[in-house]
């Protein structure tokens, strides 16, 4: 298991020192990044909290997962890395915009 835990379900109101100290009851807590949105910074419900040691991580996880936090159950699992999506293309094959029709032909109005 990796040390990088994704932490779900979190109160809005939740702070970086909150989880951190929320966290330690498990082990040394490396860092705290509770995502925001980038427009109106508010929280998102979730962050990422890395634990000093694998062993610490898993022992978070089997604490913390289903546990309430400020009147939520947090739902605490290994972060996956995030997904890539092709090379950037931008749609040159398929690219979901419709193809141009049939030139200048007309449907006949009934």
């Amino acid at each position: 298991m990796g040390r990088k835990l994704y932490v779900g379900n979190l109160p809005y109101s939740a702070t970086e020192d909150e989880l951190r100290e929320f966290f330690s009851g498990a082990g040394a807590v490396d860092t705290v990044n509770v995502v925001r949105d980038n427009a109106t910074g508010r929280a998102r419900g979730f962050a990422f909290v890395e634990m000093a040691t694998d062993e610490e991580a898993q022992k978070a996880v089997e604490m913390f997962n289903e546990k309430p936090m400020g009147g939520r159950n947090l739902a605490v699992n290994e972060a996956r890395p995030k997904p890539t999506f092709g090379g950037g293309d931008r749609g040159g094959r398929g690219g979901g915009y419709g193809g141009g029709g049939g030139g200048n032909r007309r449907e006949p109005r009934w």
